[in-house]
């Protein structure tokens, strides 16, 4: 056995121990108020009792436009190299780049007729 392996397995046994022992020693030292009142409540974004159910269920729409978002987001990761090696690339980059807006402008056209993005 190499001596990289043996001392990456004893780095790696003694991370484990620490944390052991660091989690098992928070438990006895710090505070225990398993049974606290205040503990127990639902405190949600600075409301102390909050108003309905949690079980309420969210429109669609929230998750299509959340989606078109990212969707259209992902563009600008492809647009910049290409904006940044143009030159390089010439007219058929500039080609290329035209196909792939007007793919997206497509899909934009899409979503625009399905009403995605229109809130009743």
């Amino acid at each position: 056995m190499s001596t990289e392996l043996i001392l990456a397995s004893v780095i790696f046994v003694a991370i484990g121990l620490i944390l052991v022992s660091v989690f098992a020693l928070s438990k006895f030292v710090g505070p225990n108020n398993e049974n606290s009142k205040i503990k127990n409540t639902v405190y949600e974004s600075g409301v102390s009792n909050p108003v309905g159910t949690t079980n309420i269920r969210f429109s669609v729409k929230f998750y299509l436009v959340a989606i078109s978002f990212l969707l259209f987001d992902v563009e600008i990761i492809f647009m910049f190299p290409w904006a940044i090696n143009i030159l390089e690339l010439g007219y058929y980059g500039l080609f290329k780049m035209f196909i792939f807006m007007g793919l997206l402008f497509a899909g934009l056209i899409y979503i625009y007729k399905k009403k995605a993005l229109s809130w009743d």
